[in-house]
């Protein structure tokens, strides 16, 4: 019994340590903190490297001034052929990169093969990479591919968590939230915040209004502060430079953007019970309700993403 409370203990302080950066870590050129939005990052087929758009920019722009052949920002490569590419990624994932590995597995999921898609994650989780924890608690949440699994479902978003997610992160907040962990919640928030998160932020200052005593002013302002310092990090010139032309092109098709996220509609439930034991937290809520009507006592506002048949879920392109 002391033997696993201690087990506990341990667990909770590598829980809630402070990550020293995101789990997208930096971009490999400019060295500076890749956004959280993936729509503002690019991956290299040729090489398997996650750059930013203000990288990529400057790199067109060096190009065009110099009339040069379009190349990979980072390794140089002429753009590959969508043949060449996945020789590319072939050669990756045999050489066991995590990051090409699980981009594989991606691809398996928005074809509907899940269990191919799994096979893909577990071997990338196993790796090291991050993200696929996040994904792979996605799946035994829905059954997706393996059986539903509430303890899995909790391990895998910690093992995220632990690995600078935030998005993990903020949902682990929410489920000690909806379970009654006030304290437990504001913790995840507040390492969530600090790496640039707005909706921890705003689950904060909600509590900051709501709930007397959960979160001090002075420890609120400190989150705010970092908060906006982690924002700040990602930002640069180029960066803002790049943003500001995809802003005003046109667009070319109705598919989404590079690394975009897609996601399904959002469907927002709320139901007059509190706490409720089975609170969907794997993907996270995009919409927040007018502030009348959040958190209310004796309502539950699920963060949850309705998959529709005419959709698809959370995975990246």
């Amino acid at each position: 019994e002391a033997c696993k409370k201690r087990a506990a203990e341990l667990r909770d302080e590598l829980l809630f340590m402070f990550p020293e950066s995101t789990h997208l870590g930096d971009c490999p050129i400019c060295m500076l903190p890749l956004p959280l939005d993936l729509k503002k990052s690019t991956t290299m087929a040729c090489c398997s490297k996650l750059i930013c758009y203000g990288c990529d920019y400057a790199n067109e722009i060096r190009e065009a001034e110099g009339k040069l052949q379009h190349k990979c920002a980072f390794c140089r490569e002429p753009t590959p052929t969508k043949e060449e590419a996945d020789k590319y990624q072939k050669k990756r994932i045999e050489a066991n990169d995590p990051y090409a590995i699980y981009r594989k597995g991606a691809e398996q999921y928005k074809k509907g093969d899940y269990y191919g898609a799994f096979e893909y994650y577990t071997k990338a989780a196993e790796l090291g990479d991050v993200e696929v924890h996040y994904r792979l608690a996605g799946m035994y949440e829905h059954g997706e591919g393996v059986e539903k699994d509430r303890g899995k479902v909790i391990h895998h978003m910690e093992e995220a968590a632990i690995g600078g997610h935030p998005n993990a992160r903020y949902n682990l907040g929410c489920e000690e939230f909806y379970t009654g962990n006030t304290e437990r919640a504001v913790k995840h928030w507040i390492i969530s915040a600090t790496q640039g998160d707005d909706d921890s932020i705003n689950e904060l200052m909600t509590v900051f209004r709501e709930e007397d005593g959960m979160i001090s002013k002075d420890d609120l302002a400190a989150a705010l502060r970092a908060h906006q310092t982690a924002v700040d990090a990602t930002k640069s010139p180029q960066r803002e430079a790049a943003n500001a032309k995809r802003a005003l092109a046109p667009p070319t098709s109705t598919a989404p953007p590079p690394m975009a996220t897609e996601m399904a509609p959002i469907i927002i439930l709320i139901i007059e019970a509190a706490p409720i034991p089975e609170t969907p937290l794997v993907l996270r809520m995009a919409v927040h309700l007018p502030d009348q009507l959040q958190r209310r006592r004796g309502v539950v506002q699920l963060h949850c993403r309705i998959k529709l048949t005419s959709c698809l879920r959370h995975e990246s392109s």
